[in-house]
């Protein structure tokens, strides 16, 4: 490995661990990686990682990377297996580790010069490097790896619609009896009094309408004044503890959970959340969970809620948001000065959620807030790691 690497490393592991770089910058060419790792991690007074053994395997793939093309990218190919399955090589969850970031500094170059075919035949690698540029804040000391990210969105179960002729319509045009040609001919008449008039039917047929659009102004007002009223009171959220998590059958992008929120059965919930979450992370986690949507089928799996999280303003990092330790499974989360009954059922027709998650967002302090108004539970507000998020 060129001592360029190293030193790059180095600056990544010291910003990991909070230090200044610079105590260090002398004797970086001649020492190998390892033994960088355990200078920082000495100097930052922290304890070494019960996962020590893990974290220098990590260390020896970085400083074993050939600076081949083709070795390369075989070790990408390599790494994209391992990342199949989880969001960071190791680490806490979603926090990364100080073998991420060595890691991610040793194939930084590498990466960067990838096409973008060869960048879709390591998905999993191309993932977590934009995670851990953007969880790591790495711009300023490397130039950011341009990514193509898919679109998130929750797949919400959309019930058939029927069609129905209006009534109104069909008696419409049942009352109206079409004009024959020839009755709307003048006819010659010998009187010069007697003038055709064949109008009368147009006239009688516009007065009609006019009274119908009379009729219909009133109605036309509601749903707008229904649409004023909408409110987060309409959503029944709960704290929520997943007992298990695990991938879909029949959809990569999908997780399936189990939830507690105080019942009698745990509640079935698909979420979106296989491309950012390790099932294995979630268990034992507390979540927010809307219970009152309406029950359907994500691809033949029966969900039976919705999680809510967290997504950054590029969608690179989605998280679920957090009940603070110390709220109850089942607790109904509350917004100060906002009262109201939750709906049993929200009705999918009257795109209630679509309307309401607009105003859900977390502040600068990472708070989950309907309009700025906190999701509160008997231990404490909701939060995120990501500040300024949208809420879906």
């Amino acid at each position: 490995m060129d001592s360029k690497t190293k030193q790059m490393i180095l600056s990544a592991l010291c910003k990991h661990f909070s230090l200044d770089p610079e105590p260090f910058v002398g004797g970086s060419g001649d020492s190998d990686v390892k033994t960088l790792y355990s200078n920082v991690v000495k100097a930052s007074g922290k304890e070494v990682s019960a996962q020590n053994d893990e974290v220098l395997k990590w260390l020896d793939f970085a400083e074993g990377l050939s600076a081949d093309s083709k070795d390369c990218f075989a070790a990408l190919e390599k790494l994209n297996l391992e990342l199949a399955t989880k969001s960071v090589l190791l680490g806490n969850g979603l926090t990364p580790s100080a073998a991420d970031v060595a890691v991610f500094s040793a194939l930084h170059s590498s990466v960067l010069g990838l096409s973008d075919s060869n960048k879709e035949k390591v998905p999993h690698v191309i993932r977590w490097v934009n995670y851990i540029q953007n969880k790591e804040e790495l711009s300023t000391l490397f130039a950011p790896i341009p990514v193509k990210l898919p679109e998130f969105n929750f797949e919400v179960p959309k019930p058939a619609i029927k069609v129905e002729a209006n009534s109104n319509t069909k008696k419409a045009a049942e009352g109206v009896n079409p004009v024959d040609k020839s009755d709307a001919q003048p006819q010659p008449s010998t009187k010069k009094t007697e003038q055709p008039q064949p109008e009368e039917p147009k006239k009688n047929a516009t007065k009609e309408k006019d009274a119908k659009k009379e009729k219909k102004k009133p109605a036309e007002t509601e749903p707008a004044k229904k649409e004023a009223e909408l409110s987060v009171s309409l959503l029944n959220i709960q704290v929520g503890l997943i007992r298990k998590a695990w991938k879909h059958p029949s959809a990569d992008s999908l997780l399936v959970e189990e939830i507690d929120v105080g019942e009698d059965k745990v509640r079935q919930v698909v979420s979106g959340l296989a491309k950012f979450c390790n099932p294995d992370d979630l268990a034992n986690r507390l979540v927010a969970l809307i219970t009152n949507v309406k029950p359907g089928k994500l691809r033949d799996v029966m969900s039976q809620g919705l999680v809510l999280c967290a997504s950054s303003e590029d969608h690179s990092v989605v998280e679920p948001l957090l009940p603070p330790a110390g709220a109850k499974p089942g607790e109904r989360v509350s917004f100060s000065g906002i009262e109201g009954k939750p709906e049993d059922v929200l009705n999918p027709k009257k795109k209630q959620l679509e309307k309401i998650t607009p105003g859900l967002y977390t502040d600068e302090n990472g708070v989950a807030t309907y309009k700025g108004i906190p999701f509160m539970t008997s231990a404490g507000p909701c939060t995120s790691s990501i500040p300024k998020a949208t809420i879906k």
